[in-house]
């Protein structure tokens, strides 16, 4: 007897076999019912090895006391101990199902079916399942002989000699025979209507799949037509009952329960639809009337009970059809459409337990390989299979869903049907919600081999695999390449030469036979490559004719392939990544220079991906900090200067692309992100990235010159000065770097050795920036210091001080409105600045000779500086309204307001803008259209950039070009008239505006 406060032996044996009620397990096997066996270390061990021990435990118990005399009974036992495959399965059940376990206390002599098993009996398929319901005679009979298969199913299951896939397929084989076996007992019970017609069975859904649940609607489609020498109508009609009753014999509710619904709502017209149709009827239907989504059913359709040669003949009908679907307009819109309107019909409460249709559920991992099938299976026949996890394999083999996506994909499904099977298989009921019970969640993480701590591992576990199936569905299911794939014509997904030359032509490729030899040398062969190129070039072809040059983007898709062909990660990139095909497309069909920057180092490509999750995030352009940081450890990595700043001009060049790249996208749009609206938004993104770049630039050449000339320490102070368009953070694509420098000698070093110095460094900094090199040069321009060419190169900031402060003209403190330190010394760029702030923003403002002289230079270089033979009213720098215009007109509000004003104190010329607004010194609709005016004209002059590869003030006369340039705009193919008219509208209006403001007309 146990002490009074103390625990049994067998209570602590309990606990540590994973009962979580010891004391009424303890009781349970101090019952009549186990004696004998109590003590036995079998028993115990079998039963801490089922999901849920306690559940167990009751269900044999309940078992036990079920037999009907107490032979029945030692023979259970006795067979129990002695026979491990019996006593693993039968426990393994009972610890998994309760409703199992109420069925063998109903039939207790169930059990047996799990003693012996023949080695046919470990697989069995529709045959054996068929002898198992054969004695069935009505269907009450019909259910106790389907929950004793299900119970072999079941034990199969929970111990592991099936996995998921070979569960879910004897599961649909089950429904397959029990389909048979209710139209057999339909059939019996009105012989007449059976004489009358021939009734095909279709399943369709996981049924059809041969990946059924435990529990779940088992959808079907009935085909119905009079045997030779009957009436159509009375043979549909009959077809009709024998249909009804077959469905009533499934589903209704007896003493034994019901085995499942079925459900015919896939039927043409669904539920308003007549329950059978003829062949015919059934053709007409989806040839005229059919949805997106029911060819998407269609992928399942299987024949399964009834006549087969209907059936059969059901199939041969309708699978053309189903491989068609995408071609019809909006197909992969309606798809994932239709997705998205399933995942926000679910009840907000439910959405984070819902194992099926949430995110990262099992129906993304369904809609995405049946999305992909849809669009290949057109061409290849191999991807042509109802089953998921068949068709993921073959989508795998084909090359249109990388391996290891396929592996990882098919390894989170089976992971999360086994979930849902074993959710089902508790209560048998149709559920695809995880519980909330811990209770629940401890016997479901237990019954997945979840041992240690199973409720934190269960949802550790589910929730990485929905993670990684919501990760690779975003990639497969909507990832723009299939849009295009699915509208191309039929026969276009693999490229025939002819088909190819037929879609070059229609596509409008300037030279078709060369385009044509370009696809050849990419698609041709039976490799891997060639494989996922033949899977690209039809969705790339289309992307390319939405440009301009056509030609051009195939032959650099060429060009980035040969150099990159070899590199595993390049096509990958492409086929997986649901950005990367589209903007590489895109950029390198947009004009030269991205693609120029590109072939210098075709890796950059891989900039084009997703980056960190979100599409097209790796086209962002990095700050002015993380940019020089990488420059300055090129430097100190470099062997010496020259060395250096080849490193340093490599990170130019690739940034360049990065902005150039991220530029064009956002200007033409994608498939899935529409073209960005604020121009100005544009305008100021490229205008940062490329000033901030050139500035990180300088300070890596800087230090480059400087360590290799003098070491760590310069003998003079060095600071350099942005100007013009550098200054204002406002530089394009082809601007030079306008500077200043400045210097100062350190304690007790003689002017003259550091003016030598700072000289030096100039001068090499040119040197290296300019020196032949497949990266672009950076031309450093120092035209706006004092006096011009004929000044000093570098000056003290004493000498500039005096300069300013004797001889500076009006001009000369309009540049420095722009002036901004970019490199250098921060502390002697700062004074710089706080020397020149008064003469920019002049205490009293400006007097009128000041502002006379300021309107007579610029009158002066409109005259002058329009290049012979340029339209003024298409020039966007000196032309009326252009660049120029706007600029001199806000600078000359800053240097009459700037010192009264601090908003005006910046070298932006459109935050500058935007403080006179909001000061009052100009309508808000006048700097409306000022604005609007500098923003286009500096996209247009970035997109002359773009096209060409050279810098340009004009409209390009090519018409190639001037088509290229506005579709950057945002002007389509016959569109460029309409984009030079806007120009001249938008310049007519900014000249009016600045007649008032500038001239005071």
């Amino acid at each position: 007897m146990t002490a009074p406060g103390r625990r049994s032996s067998t209570f602590t044996r309990l606990l540590r076999h994973g009962f979580t009620d010891p004391s009424a397990a303890e009781r349970l096997l101090a019952g009549e019912e186990l004696t004998g066996v109590r003590s036995d270390p079998v028993l115990l061990e079998a039963l801490g090895a089922t999901a849920d021990p306690d559940l167990a435990l009751g269900g044999l118990v309940r078992l036990l006391e079920a037999q009907p005399d107490p032979a029945a009974r030692r023979g259970l036992l006795d067979t129990l101990i002695a026979a491990k495959p019996l006593r693993d399965r039968l426990l393994g059940v009972l610890g998994a199902s309760a409703a199992l376990g109420d069925h063998l206390a109903r039939h207790p002599h169930d059990w047996q079916a799990l003693v012996t098993y023949e080695p046919q009996d470990l697989h069995p398929g529709v045959t054996e399942f068929e002898r198992g319901l054969a004695d069935a005679d009505d269907p009450v009979a019909l259910r106790v002989a389907y929950r004793r298969c299900l119970l072999s199913i079941a034990a199969r299951d929970v111990c592991g000699t099936t996995d998921v896939a070979e569960t879910a397929a004897e599961l649909a084989d089950l429904a397959t025979a029990t389909l048979r076996a209710a139209l057999a007992l339909a059939r019996a019970a009105a012989p007449d209507d059976a004489a009358l017609c021939r009734l095909a069975v279709v399943a369709m859904g996981k049924c059809g799949g041969h990946e059924l649940n435990y529990v779940s609607d088992v959808d079907v489609i009935f085909v119905g037509e009079a045997v030779e020498g009957a009436d159509e109508d009375k043979a549909l009609r009959a077809a009709t009952r024998l249909a009804s009753h077959l469905m009533r014999i499934c589903s209704e509710t007896t003493v034994e329960g019901s085995i499942w619904p079925v459900d015919a709502n896939l039927r043409p017209e669904g539920r308003n639809g007549p329950l059978v149709r003829t062949l015919s009827s059934h053709v007409a239907y989806y040839q005229r009337w059919a949805k997106t989504w029911e060819f998407q059913a269609l992928l399942k359709a299987r024949p399964v009970a009834g006549d087969p040669e209907l059936g059969e003949a059901y199939l041969a009908a309708l699978q053309p059809l189903v491989w068609q679907a995408a071609e019809r307009e909006n197909f992969v819109a309606d798809v994932q459409k239709m997705r998205r309107r399933v995942v926000e019909n679910i009840p907000a409460s439910e959405v984070d337990r819902e194992l099926k249709l949430g995110p990262g559920g099992l129906r993304d991992v369904e809609f995405a390989v049946q999305l992909l099938q849809l669009v290949h299976g057109r061409t290849d026949a191999s991807l042509r299979s109802g089953t998921t996890l068949k068709a993921l394999q073959a989508l795998a083999d084909g090359g249109y869903v990388g391996r290891a996506d396929a592996v990882q994909l098919d390894e989170a499904y089976r992971f999360l049907r086994t979930m849902e099977h074993r959710i089902q298989l508790y209560r048998l009921r149709r559920t695809h919600l995880v519980p909330e019970d811990e209770t629940d969640q401890r016997r479901l993480g237990r019954s997945l081999g979840l041992r240690t701590d199973p409720v934190a591992g269960l949802n550790r576990e589910w929730k990485r695999h929905a993670s990684v199936v919501r990760r690779l569905h975003e990639k497969l299911f909507y990832r723009p390449l299939l849009d295009a794939v699915a509208q191309l014509a039929p026969g276009e997904a693999r490229l025939s030469a002819v088909a190819a030359r037929e879609r070059l032509v229609a596509l409008g490729y300037a030279d078709p036979a060369s385009a044509l030899r370009h696809l050849e040398a990419l698609a041709s062969g039976v490799s891997r490559k060639a494989a996922i190129q033949r899977t690209l070039l039809p969705v790339l072809l289309g992307w390319f004719a939405d440009s301009a040059d056509p030609d051009a983007g195939l032959l650099n898709f060429r060009k980035v392939s040969d150099a990159l062909g070899k590199t595993p990660w390049y096509l990958r990139l492409l086929r997986d990544e649901g950005a990367a095909a589209e903007n590489l497309a895109r950029v390198l069909s947009a004009g030269r220079l991205a693609p120029d920057l590109l072939m210098r180092a075709p890796e950059a490509v891989a900039l084009l991906g997703d980056g960190d999750g979100r599409a097209g995030s790796g086209l962002e352009p990095r700050g002015r900090a993380p940019l020089e940081q990488e420059i300055l450890a090129t430097v100190r990595r470099a062997a010496g200067a020259e060395q250096a700043v080849t490193g340093v001009r490599g990170v130019r060049r690739r940034e360049l692309f990065r902005t150039a790249a991220g530029d064009i996208v956002s200007s033409y749009g994608t498939e899935t992100q529409p073209a960005e609206a604020d121009q100005g938004a544009l305008v100021d993104r490229v205008g940062a990235a490329v000033s901030d770049l050139t500035a990180a630039t300088l300070a890596g050449t800087l230090r480059a010159v400087v360590r290799d000339g003098w070491g760590d320490d310069l003998p003079t102070r060095f600071a350099i000065i942005g100007m013009g368009r550098f200054g204002g953070h406002e530089l394009g694509y082809g601007s030079d770097a306008d500077v200043v420098f400045v210097h100062e000698p350190r304690e007790g070093v003689e002017e003259r050795e550091a003016s030598q110095a700072a000289n030096r460094v100039v001068a090499e900094m040119r040197r290296l920036l300019q020196l032949p090199s497949a990266d672009p040069p950076l031309l450093i321009d120092a035209d706006l210091r004092p006096e011009g060419k004929s000044g000093p190169l570098v000056r003290t900031l004493k000498s500039y001080a005096a300069y300013y402060r004797r001889w500076s003209l009006v001009w000369e403190a309009q540049a420095l409105l722009r002036a901004e330190p970019v490199a250098g010394d921060e502390e002697l760029g700062r004074r710089f600045v706080e020397l020149i702030d008064p003469l920019r923003y002049p205490a009293d403002g400006l007097g009128d000779d000041a502002v006379r002289e300021i309107r007579r230079l610029k009158a002066r270089m409109e005259s002058e500086r329009m290049p012979r033979g340029a339209d003024p009213k298409l020039h966007t720098k000196l032309g009326p309204g252009g660049l120029s215009d706007v600029e001199w007109t806000v600078q000359l509000l800053q240097m009459r307001h700037g010192s009264t004003l601090p908003g005006l104190r910046t070298t932006r010329t459109r935050a500058a803008l935007a403080a006179a607004r909001e000061a009052g010194l100009i309508e808000a609709e006048h700097a409306g259209t000022l604005d609007e005016a500098w923003v286009l004209a500096t996209r247009v002059r970035n997109a002359v950039m773009l096209v060409r590869g050279r810098a340009g003030d004009t409209f390009p006369s090519e018409p190639r070009e001037l088509a290229a340039v506005g579709r950057y705009l945002g002007y389509g193919p016959g569109h460029v008239g309409e984009l030079l008219d806007a120009y001249r509208r938008t310049a007519r209006r900014a000249r009016t505006v600045v007649d008032e403001l500038f001239y005071g007309a």
